[in-house]
Order: structure tokens, then C-alpha cells, then sequence
């Protein structure tokens, strides 16, 4: 440890105290003097560390209920003059200003403050910190010579570096923390900008993203690749802020997949909230989903659809996991990799939990869908709002072929959001169980095909013989009657598509020719990336 022959000057102002007055004794005892406001001169002070209040630097007391503290020349000054610069130096010591060689500041909780349930926006503007970026900015700017603090974490690195450094911090440590001090600050201005934007407008002028690392992964989509998990900060209710229960850590391609699947099943839920829904993903694309009056059948429901892919594949629920549905997903034959919940029964858990030693049970606390959707590109972005579904299956036109049910329209709706959550080109058919009460479920999927007739070859494949009088839902319009006549030899009784084909007549045609019912929904449902 090194002690300075002169003193130098430290600046602490912080709302979490955590390892804050550790730090104080530590540099205060290489040297410093430390100048401090409010709340954290008290606790340096209580703890026996010598401590001059910002005010007797400033010769102004804290005024404006704590609005203004430190914007003053003598702090901004110590912070922002250049050592080097004997103009600077000569104006300092004109006015009495001291330099400043190291900061620690935080911000005010904004962030927390938001989250709260029913906070009021007066509440939240008040949380808005002026002064504290303010010296961060500065302190930042002048990193050559200053040391800027922001995060508790690097306490123990700056007090290492004092000491291999004759009682200054080195320059690479100062132009690290001075880059990170910038990025706290452009999150946080990102996060209040967002807070106050208006809403009603869904394609603002500016979106400001900002994400800060959580975790690294192991790998990327493939091992060669690496990769990381970054949050924005605010909880949305999905897979990132799961809390995981049991299992090995999760991998990029695990998390990119459940976020999927409870995507999908936050849309099911939102069609049909009394309904429990379950989805199977499998590279990005459901290869089995049901909604049922009762989890046990929907996650029934949800594995016949194509047993094959689902092995191996990521389950989601919109309801809490039975004992009577933990007892189908132990059954011989099953194997998962993710299972994404609200809630698991204890007894559900316990079982699931002896069974398999390395599944990933996740407990996803909402159901929400986001709002924008934002897809990085080389030197932007391209946003979107979500898709939405079609509000009303029973005003969808019917264009051949005799009137459907009212449960069958009904059946149709749940299908089409089958449908949304496969990458385009895609067909589903699916329809009511009659095996299974009150379920609805996806017989067989094509997804992802280059052409609207190989994902309806696809389809009838994966369907075999539950295309006999089921519902066939696509995308996009059938560009030609190929397609459709694929679903007519495969015995679907309903085809559901978004119309605008320049040929749909020759689907109509077809339709009433082979005794299909044809609806149009007027909505297509492209999908170029991952649902989520």
C-alpha cells in the first residue's frame, strides 16, 4: 500500500451502499480525501472514515429537495480540468477548484422505480438523475487523468490497481472504466427515453436499444460460435426471465427455442385464456400444439401431433403443470430438453425432477406478448409491430363450399395460430380430437418450404390419415390450385387462407367441385425469423 505525500481527492455519491464504505476506508487509507453527499457521507462517516460534505466544497447547501447538489463549478471543474493544461490550472487555482481524481457514482433506481406496480409518473420523474450522469460524463471525458466508478463490481480491480500503481490507478484501467461509464449512462438515458416515449406511436422517429451481458453460453447455434445472453433491464415476463428449477444450463439454442414456444403459447392463451394450451418447438417451429379444457390433455394433445420431431424438442405451457400431465411427460418415449411453465403442482416437480436428471424446468412468472419487434441488421434495423391473429373466425368470408360449424370456424382460429408461429412457407391441418374431449390440435405441419405445394405435400405427410376431414390452414394465398388439390386428396373438409391470389377462383372452384368449405381470412401470416 502506498501513501500519497499529497492528498488526492475522491467524489462518492452513491444509492447503493453496498461495498461502499469498504471502499471508502480502502482509499482513504491509500491516501485520499473523500468528498461525499447526502445519505453516503452519513454512512462513511458513521463508520468511522473521514468525510467532507459536498457542501463545504461548493459553499452551497443541497437545495431543491435534492435537485440540485453538485452542479457546480468547483466539482465540474475538479473533474473536467486538464492537468496538462496550464490555462486550466491557472483558471482552477483563480477559483479555488481542487482537482478531482476519482468518482464513484451510481444512478438513482429509475429502472426500479418503474417496475413497481402502479407507480405514478411524477413518482418516476423524480427518480430521473440530473447530477449523478452529469459528473459520470465528466469524470468520463477526462478519463486521462480522472477514475469514474460506476459499478461495485470494479471496487476491488480500482483499489488493486492504486496499489501496483504508486496510489494512482493506470491509464488502460481509467479508459476502460471511462467506456463503461459512457455505456451506464447511454442505457440509462436509452431507459428513460423509452419510459416517456409516446406510445401511440408505433414507428417513432428514434428507438434507442441498449443491452447489457447477463451470462455467457457455452456455445452459439453451433460450437464453433460464441455467444452470450444480454438484457434490456426490463422484465417482460418471457424465457429470460424464467426462473430455472432444475436441469443443466440452458444453451443459445435452448433459449432461442423456448422463447418460441411460450411466444406461441402466449398467442393460444390470449385466444382461448380458459383454455390450456401446450406447444412442442422444434428448430424454431411447433411440431405439436393443443389446446384442451385441461393441461393433462393438452400436453397429450400437444405430443401426438408429431411424436417423431418431439423427441428432443421444447415444451411450453400457459397452466400450471398437473401431476396428471408430469405423469405423460415421464412416460416411456418421452424425452424434453426445455419445459417452460407458470407454475408446476409440488408433486408435478418432485416427479419430473427424479425423472430426468438434466431437463431444464423453467418457471415463467407472465403471459405476454411483446410489443415492437426489432431484427438487427449491418447498420440498423428493420422493425415490426407483432402479428396479430384475426379477432373474429366467424366473419371470415366463406367462399366455396357449404357453411361450417360454429366449433369448426372456432377450431379454424386456433389452427391459424398454429400456423403464425411456423416459418412461412407453411400449411397446418389440424381440427378437433374427437379421442380427446374438448381438444384441438395440429395434426401435421409444413413449414418453412420454398414453395406453398411442397409445404402442403409436407403437411399431408406429417397429417397421414388425421387429413381425413380435417382443416387445412395456410399462410399466404394459394398462388394455383396444386396445392389445394393436395389437400383435397388428402380429405381435408375445410381449407382457411388469406385470399388475394389473382388464381383464387380456381380454388374456389376446386373446393366446390370436391365438397371442401373454402374461408377467407383477408390476414396473411408470414414468418422470416424466429417467433417470439
Amino acid at each position: 500500500m502506498t501513501t500519497q505525500p499529497h492528498k488526492r481527492l475522491a467524489l462518492i455519491s452513491v444509492s447503493n451502499k453496498e461495498g461502499v464504505v469498504d471502499f471508502a476506508r480502502a482509499i482513504a487509507e491509500r491516501g485520499f480525501l473523500i468528498i461525499s453527499t447526502g445519505g453516503t457521507a452519513k454512512a462513511i462517516a458513521d463508520a468511522g472514515v473521514e468525510v467532507t460534505p459536498i457542501e463545504d466544497i461548493t459553499g452551497f447547501p443541497e437545495m431543491l429537495d435534492g435537485r440540485v447538489k453538485t452542479l457546480h463549478p468547483k466539482v465540474h471543474g475538479g473533474l473536467l480540468g486538464l492537468r496538462n493544461n496550464t490555462s486550466h490550472t491557472q483558471q482552477m487555482a483563480e477559483h479555488g477548484i481542487e482537482p478531482i481524481d476519482l468518482v464513484v457514482i451510481d444512478l438513482y433506481p429509475f429502472e426500479a422505480t418503474i417496475a413497481k406496480e402502479g407507480v405514478t409518473r411524477a413518482e418516476a420523474i423524480e427518480q430521473i438523475d440530473i447530477g449523478g450522469p452529469s459528473m459520470i460524463r465528466s469524470a468520463a471525458k477526462n478519463h486521462e487523468s480522472v477514475t469514474v466508478i460506476t459499478d461495485p463490481a470494479d471496487y476491488a480491480e480500482v483499489i488493486e490497481s492504486i496499489d501496483t500503481n504508486s496510489g494512482d490507478t493506470s491509464v488502460e484501467l481509467r479508459r476502460k472504466l471511462g467506456a463503461k461509464a459512457f455505456a451506464r449512462t447511454a442505457a440509462y438515458d436509452t431507459m428513460i427515453a423509452g419510459y416517456l416515449a409516446d406510445d401511440s406511436d408505433c414507428m417513432p422517429a428514434n428507438i434507442g436499444i441498449t443491452l447489457r451481458r447477463d451470462r455467457t453460453l457455452r456455445y452459439g447455434e453451433n460450437p464453433h460460435q460464441s455467444a452470450a445472453v444480454y438484457r434490456s433491464g426490463r422484465g417482460e415476463g418471457g424465457i429470460l426471465d424464467a426462473e430455472q428449477l432444475h436441469g443443466k444450463e440452458l444453451s443459445y439454442n435452448n433459449i432461442a427455442d423456448a422463447a418460441a414456444a411460450w411466444a406461441m403459447v402466449c398467442t393460444l392463451n390470449d385466444l382461448a385464456p380458459s383454455k390450456a394450451a401446450s406447444v412442442v418447438v422444434k428448430h424454431a417451429n411447433p411440431c405439436g400444439a393443443a389446446t384442451a379444457d385441461d393441461v393433462f390433455t393438452a400436453v397429450d394433445g400437444a405430443f401426438a401431433g408429431d411424436p417423431i420431431a418431439a423427441f428432443g424438442g421444447i415444451l411450453a405451457s400457459n397452466k400450471a403443470i398437473t401431476k396428471q400431465a408430469a405423469e405423460r411427460l415421464c412416460a416411456e418415449g418421452v424425452f424434453l430438453e426445455v419445459l417452460a411453465a407458470p407454475a408446476y403442482d409440488d408433486d408435478a416437480l418432485g416427479m419430473l425432477q427424479e425423472r430426468w436428471k438434466n431437463l431444464r424446468i423453467l418457471r415463467v412468472e407472465a403471459v405476454r406478448n411483446q410489443g415492437r419487434l426489432i431484427r438487427l441488421l449491418p447498420g440498423g434495423a428493420i422493425v415490426q409491430t407483432q402479428d396479430t391473429l384475426s379477432e373474429d373466425p366467424m366473419a371470415w368470408q366463406l367462399a366455396a363450399g357449404s357453411e361450417p360449424g360454429d366449433a369448426q370456424r372456432q377450431a379454424a382460429h386456433h389452427i391459424e395460430a398454429f400456423t403464425q408461429a411456423l416459418a412461412s412457407n407453411a400449411v397446418a391441418i389440424g381440427g378437433i380430437d374427437t379421442e380427446r374431449p374438448g381438444c384441438v390440435r395440429l395434426f401435421g405441419a409444413g413449414a418453412g418450404q420454398m414453395d406453398r405445394l411442397t409445404a402442403c405435400r409436407v403437411a399431408c405427410e406429417k397429417a397421414g390419415d388425421s387429413a381425413k376431414g380435417a382443416i387445412a390452414v395456410s399462410d399466404a394465398f394459394f398462388p394455383f390450385d396444386d396445392g389445394p388439390k393436395i389437400l383435397a386428396d388428402a380429405g381435408v373438409s375445410l381449407i382457411v387462407h388469406p385470399g388475394g391470389s389473382k388464381r383464387d377462383e380456381d380454388t374456389f372452384k376446386l373446393c366446390e367441385s370436391r365438397g371442401i368449405s373454402c374461408l377467407i381470412t383477408g390476414l396473411r401470416h408470414f414468418r422470416h425469423e424466429p417467433l417470439r
